[in-house]
């Protein structure tokens, strides 16, 4: 069994711990507050994140970044996206070598970088970093806490190192784990699917039925393969689990914070109010603004997500956002698909 650092004690961090301890590994789970790193050692709970929920004792608590990664090979790195380059330029002061295993989604505004490149940017050519994986999917916290089954999936350019990650992983109770080699697809359909799920909300805080829920969703993920593929995903990689799946609980569920979110813009709140009320990350925020910002860039229609930008940076009324969309122009459903293997050739 190997020893393994998840650095991030929120809710995704501290499943992930459990995960891994399940599987008999020992977790060094690093969080910046004394306080929860005290009750994680103490009590074995983390009550701010996942309320109820024993964690295995072969999860230790550490306030020390530098002593949670001594002597390890594999970090787990479960901190939001606006904390990801902080992070890597912690963990570039230390002597290891480390495969780093990112679990967050998310767009860098302004960069438009996706997570993995912005690890690869902070480390460099530095020795310390060995590759980097991505695991995503659908899967909230509180259930893979609860050992309710999911099913994940995991992306390297390096697809030894991916199979090495499935295998610490995988649980043959609760906890699937598929490979994917495509790392494009796999970190964007992660990410946008919050800048969807953020209109799930608003659509159902409108007041909005299911025909209306399943529309946006469905029109969603064609934006979202749209500009995937611009950016050089392959396209039946958002018809797997970190595409539609993926935006099916992310858009459909309370556990999601997304939703959440946007089921309190929908009814009216400011966003200051919403996510100074929310307690925890909203990530679809950060990413409305950086995929607006992209597919201005790359040409790529993303009605949606323009909508969403407006609602959320430009102070439009949610609902004459939706006016808009249902007003625009015509055209064939099947367009998008077309061009897609058009490009591709096929």
């Amino acid at each position: 069994m190997s020893n393994i650092a998840v650095l991030g004690a929120g809710s995704w961090g501290t499943a992930l711990a459990i995960v891994l301890a399940d599987n008999g590994h020992h977790v060094r789970l690093w969080g910046h507050r004394e306080a929860t790193v005290k009750e994680i050692n103490e009590c074995h709970t983390n009550e701010k994140y996942l309320p109820g929920v024993m964690l295995p004792e072969n999860i230790y608590g550490e306030a020390s970044l530098e002593k949670a990664i001594e002597g390890l090979d594999t970090i787990i790195l479960a901190v939001p996206t606006k904390a990801i380059r902080e992070v890597c330029q912690s963990i570039k002061l230390t002597n290891g070598m480390y495969t780093i295993v990112h679990v967050s989604k998310g767009i860098e505004p302004d960069t438009h970088m996706r997570i993995s490149e912005m690890i690869e940017e902070e480390f460099g050519n530095h020795s310390v970093l060995k590759d980097v994986v991505v695991l995503s999917g659908p899967s909230h916290a509180e259930e893979v806490s609860q050992k309710q089954p999911t099913t994940v999936t995991v992306s390297s350019t390096n697809m030894e190192e991916a199979e090495r990650i499935q295998d610490l992983f995988i649980n043959d109770q609760y906890f699937r784990v598929y490979t994917n080699p495509d790392v494009v697809g796999v970190e964007i359909g992660g990410a946008l699917k919050n800048i969807i799920a953020l209109g799930a909300g608003i659509s159902d805080g409108l007041g909005y039925g299911d025909n209306a829920k399943a529309a946006l969703i469905t029109r969603g993920l064609a934006e979202i393969s749209r500009l995937g593929c611009a950016m050089g995903a392959n396209p039946l990689t958002f018809s797997g689990l970190t595409g539609i799946g993926d935006l099916i609980v992310t858009c459909t569920s309370v556990h999601s914070r997304n939703w959440r979110a946007g089921n309190l813009l929908g009814k009216g709140q400011s966003l200051q109010s919403v996510l100074g009320n929310m307690g925890m990350v909203v990530e679809g925020v950060r990413t409305a603004k950086a995929a607006y910002q992209l597919s201005s860039k790359l040409g790529v229609q993303m009605p949606i997500t323009e909508a969403i930008y407006n609602i959320l940076f430009n102070d439009v009324d949610a609902k004459s956002a939706v006016d808009d969309l249902m007003g625009r122009t015509k055209t064939h459903e099947m367009e998008d698909l077309t061009n897609i293997l058009d490009d591709r050739g096929i």
